[in-house]
């Protein structure tokens, strides 16, 4: 009878061990089917076409910026200043079409090449001056706030807006940009993003250097990989993204507000957390990341649809955060 004891228990752990495995691998895609049938026997309206597709939609500009914090997750990084960006490129591009009637290609060209810039100055300051990332990208984050409240003076920017003179705005946004934020445009973008990051993170030289680098940077330039070079292109996607995150809320909602991107700045971060435990993966995915806005969208359209004042909202979601940080940091423990 002694001798069984020892069995028995490791047994236990055993069972244990195996079902905190499973619920890291697939709680996060069994959360969102308990989550669909707990809405949907609420409201069976939930779960109509028109309201998948809205929750798409509004998962949309989470996924596009939160695919960015993935990226520069990869090489052991972090990015807090996607949202800001994303502020810059929306009053950028829907200035470029009010205020300056430039064509869409301008307009777009000029919102890639300012985030490139604020890109290019974190890495510098990360990879050269040594400055922790989360650091850094927080300074970045009040500094492009700024300047995107310098740029546009504190004031929304749409079509015939009262210019500092009191004429009207001439510039008009052109049709074919305007198609950017609605569907199926919009969903087609986000998924595109989504599968070329996924192949690229996944199947090629380029993306495995990044997971290895993210892995052990010491060890990685040991090897022979350029780190500093990864380091720089990651930084460069992310503010890339964010921009495209951006330019695509500007397009839906066809003006340019204050801070409009700083919202979306928790969602990406818990979309691309989340990710970590999807499969288990362990390590940022685009796949996962996609799950993790996926979850976040049908919590949001769920709890609205259930009449939660929006500032519980908050309180929700800061609470699927927490939990995704957990069960990553359980595991890498």
């Amino acid at each position: 009878m002694k001798t069984d004891i020892p069995v028995q228990e490791n047994a236990k752990q055993a069972f244990r061990f195996e079902l905190f495995d499973f619920l890291y691998k697939y709680g996060t895609i069994i959360t969102i089917f308990v989550l669909i049938a707990v809405f949907a026997l609420a409201n069976p309206a939930f779960i109509q076409s028109n309201n998948v597709i809205n929750i798409l939609r509004s998962i949309s500009i989470v996924t596009i910026i939160a695919i960015g914090i993935t990226i520069s997750l990869t090489v052991n990084g972090f990015d807090l200043s996607v949202g800001s960006v994303a502020s810059l490129s929306n009053a950028i591009v829907i200035s470029m079409f009010v205020w300056f009637s430039q064509n869409t290609a301008v307009a777009i060209f000029s919102a890639i090449a300012a985030a490139l810039v604020v890109g290019a100055f974190n890495s510098f300051m990360i990879v050269k001056l040594k400055i922790p990332d989360m650091l850094m990208t927080l300074a970045t984050m009040f500094i492009i706030q700024g300047i995107a409240l310098t740029y546009t003076k504190g004031s929304t920017i749409s079509q015939n807006m009262v210019m500092a003179d009191g004429t009207f705005a001439t510039g008009t946004i052109s049709p074919l940009f305007q198609k950017f934020g609605q569907v199926p445009w919009i969903i087609v973008i986000m998924l595109t993003i989504v599968v070329v990051v996924h192949i690229f993170l996944t199947y090629t030289k380029h993306g495995r250097f990044m997971y290895i680098i993210g892995g052990n940077a010491e060890a990685a330039k040991l090897s022979g990989i350029a780190v500093n070079k990864y380091k720089v292109a990651a930084y460069l996607f992310s503010a890339l993204l964010a921009a495209i995150g951006g330019m695509v809320l500007a397009s839906r909602i066809m003006t340019a507000e204050i801070n409009a991107g700083t919202p979306y700045l928790m969602d990406s971060v818990a979309a691309a957390f989340i990710g970590f435990a999807v499969l288990g993966a362990g390590k940022p995915n685009a796949f996962g990341t996609f799950i993790g806005a996926v979850l976040i969208g049908i919590l949001q359209n769920g709890l609205v649809m259930m009449s939660v004042p929006y500032y519980a909202m908050d309180i929700v979601k800061g609470l699927v955060l927490a939990f995704a940080l957990g069960i990553t940091y359980y595991k890498q423990k």
